[in-house]
């Protein structure tokens, strides 16, 4: 369907309908939340509604084996020990990693975790035939972590994991592996659902309350195993608000302490009327997942490469209020990893009209495309009137694009299967933001071995060179070497317009003056520990 002007930005708006929120506890310590997702994540750890579910229903009740650190703001987020206190390779095995397992540590309910917590939740994830296996929200982790081949535990003190490659990348992926409670999943009827209602981590916020498609609480673990990390918050809760125009009602009107994603437009007025506005860069890159198969006009690399020059970049940018960065490939052009790829995309009409022509297109054949974009959701910005903004670029170089509007949820499910199943609705692109939290992030989403729904190249771009540069990178333990092998990889990446790159986000959140102790991360996560309530 076309989505006109008017239909774009009717639903942008939305209607500023508040959700029922219970009155502030007693104490002032209580965080409240406005997030963007449409649905309250999954509670069981392992959240769905992307990154914003793992922001604020995953890492502040669990812990992962390897834990976000979020104490240098001035650059990207790296990781920290977290239930594995220590992890190396095997210097004559490079496929085989040696983890030590942290002692003395409680579950929310009281259990005790140990090594067999850990091969518990792996199992969770990766052994169908186990009776903890999630089918529904493994495949959540598994398109991540899809490089691990087996693990067991060697004793109370140590797990081996082996992988399928060699992969020097590994500990940034553990990290989306949030550890559960075996005895709270047992005495919940050992049922994942029955799990949410009432669950137990380690992390330092406990899962409180939960009220199904309204707001779940969390409260102040106050034996968290980190002392540096115990809460200054009594409680934080948090709401599923998708509509721009809600949250903002809700923030303005005190019902909430905290919003993500304020609309661009309101920032002033915010700041007006006293409310706190944080922007800060984050590994975010808001792109359009372009389908590289033969189904799809952009199999043909002109045509990609014309898209890109198609959008005007630094005119999106004023539109958004200075709230994010132009981007010209995964990576901003300062980074080191961004390369020397000959194309440095900006707003040129001329060449994506010749590119256009010379890939067969023009005034008598007008390119015609149908992208997947979203109503809301984690790092999507406000994707209706970008995409508004883009549709007119397009239409000016002689592109005919169509968008194919779905909820946040349809869009996680369809970039993890393949092009051309019933899930990716014959879209010629997907409008899923996505980031750069790791060196192994563009061999997730370049690489031919990470065809989804193994990965997430769901465009199924293939450049065998690319993906040989991206395995020299994780097959080596030199930073140095993975750097290089990154960066070139990057160029390709970037002259193959494997994606259309649109902007990076600076991450914009709005917060009541009485918030005071939040300094934001480069991450896409957050920590919530040092936040207090003046």
């Amino acid at each position: 369907m076309t989505v006109s002007r008017r239909g774009l930005l009717a639903s942008a708006a939305g209607a500023a309908v508040l959700p029922a929120i219970p009155g502030q506890a007693a104490s002032p310590q209580v965080l409240r939340i406005g997030m963007t997702a449409s649905d309250l994540p999954t509670t069981h750890g392992i959240p769905n509604n992307g990154g914003e579910g793992f922001r604020f229903l995953g890492y502040p009740a669990y812990d992962s084996v390897v834990n976000w650190d979020f104490t240098h703001t001035d650059k990207l987020a790296d990781i920290t020990p977290g239930l594995f206190t220590a992890w190396r390779i095997d210097e004559g095995n490079p496929l085989r990693w040696t983890c030590d397992v942290r002692q003395g540590v409680k579950f929310h309910d009281g259990s005790d975790f140990s090594a067999d917590s850990v091969i518990f939740n792996f199992d969770r994830i990766f052994n169908e035939k186990s009776p903890q296996y999630d089918a529904p929200a493994a495949p959540i982790v598994r398109a991540t972590v899809s490089m691990i081949d087996s693990y067991a535990k060697l004793d109370d003190k140590t797990i081996l994991i082996t992988t399928k490659y060699p992969f020097s990348f590994l500990p940034y992926l553990l990290t989306r592996i949030l550890i559960v409670s075996p005895a709270q999943w047992a005495a919940t009827g050992k049922n994942w659902a029955s799990f949410a209602k009432n669950p137990s981590g380690t992390g330092p916020f406990k899962i409180t309350k939960v009220v199904l498609g309204q707001y779940a609480e969390m409260s102040r673990n106050d034996g968290y195993w980190d002392k540096g990390r115990v809460p200054k918050l009594d409680k934080m809760i948090v709401y599923p608000m998708p509509e721009a125009t809600t949250r903002v009602a809700a923030l303005r009107s005190g019902q909430v302490d905290w919003i993500e994603v304020p609309p661009p437009d309101s920032i002033p007025s915010l700041k007006a009327a006293g409310l706190q506005i944080s922007l800060w860069p984050y590994p975010h890159t808001y792109p359009y997942v372009l389908n590289c198969t033969d189904s799809s006009p952009f199999k043909d690399v002109r045509v990609r490469q014309a898209i890109n020059y198609a959008v005007d970049r630094e005119g999106m940018c004023a539109m958004l209020n200075g709230t994010a960065k132009p981007a010209m490939g995964l990576y901003p052009p300062d980074d080191p990893l961004f390369g020397t790829p000959e194309n440095h995309y900006k707003y040129d009409p001329a060449k994506a009209k010749a590119l256009l022509a010379a890939a067969g297109y023009g005034p008598d054949k007008p390119l015609k495309a149908k992208i997947m974009i979203s109503t809301s959701g984690s790092g999507q910005m406000v994707p209706i009137p970008m995409n508004e903004f883009m549709q007119e670029n397009f239409k000016a170089v002689g592109m005919d694009i169509d968008f194919d509007v779905v909820e946040w949820g349809t869009m996680l499910v369809a970039v993890r299967s393949d092009p051309k199943a019933a899930q990716s609705h014959g879209d010629d692109g997907i409008n899923i933001s996505l980031s750069f939290t790791d060196p192994s992030s563009m061999f997730r989403y370049y690489a031919k071995d990470s065809y989804s729904p193994i990965n997430y190249n769901w465009g199924h771009w293939d450049n065998q060179p690319a993906t040989d540069l991206l395995k020299k990178a994780q097959a080596t333990f030199d930073k140095t070497e993975q750097d290089k092998f990154l960066a070139e990889a990057h160029a390709m990446v970037v002259d193959g317009g494997a994606w259309l790159f649109i902007v990076h986000d600076l991450n914009p959140r709005a917060m009541s003056k009485k918030v005071t102790g939040f300094k934001p991360a480069q991450s896409w996560y957050q920590d919530f520990t040092q936040i207090s309530m003046a």
